[in-house]
């Protein structure tokens, strides 16, 4: 299996200081980040750890639940995932205390309670949950549209 890289440029202080975070392998693109920006309200044009963190977590779990649809005998038509990274603190110290995963989707050949059977399937089993293990918190809402 193949590694991915991406790499950061850091200038200056935590507080004064900014970045920016580069997609090395894919080579799509250089996005700014601050901390400041990081923990405030918004974003202002810069990315965060916690965005990429879930832009990660939403395609990967896109892919797994893809699979166990499959595996559960449905097909999916459209499937979209959201992934909400929360930057808390934990013992004074900035912390990621919770992941939400919102997903809708479209399938044939499932129901409600196997949509959610798959769903949790591929949370428990996506890769990017795996190695989010140490978060406090992962929670999954799931439905499927009519």
């Amino acid at each position: 299996m193949p590694s991915r890289t991406a790499r950061t440029a850091w200038n200056g202080t935590l507080q004064e200081g900014s970045g920016q975070v580069e997609l090395s392998s894919s080579k799509v693109g250089t996005f700014d980040v601050s901390f400041p920006k990081r923990t405030a309200d918004e974003a202002g044009g810069t990315t965060s750890p916690e965005e990429l963190i879930a832009a990660a977590h939403s395609s990967c779990f896109a892919m797994a639940l893809s699979s166990e649809i499959g595996k559960a005998g449905g097909t999916p038509q459209s499937l979209e995932i959201g992934a909400d990274v929360t930057l808390g603190q934990k013992d004074g110290a900035p912390t990621i205390t919770k992941i939400h995963l919102t997903v809708r989707g479209e399938v044939e050949g499932l129901d409600a309670a196997g949509f959610e059977q798959a769903a949790q399937a591929a949370k428990a089993g996506c890769p990017v949950s795996k190695a989010l293990a140490g978060v406090g918190e992962i929670t999954l809402d799931a439905s499927l549209d009519s």
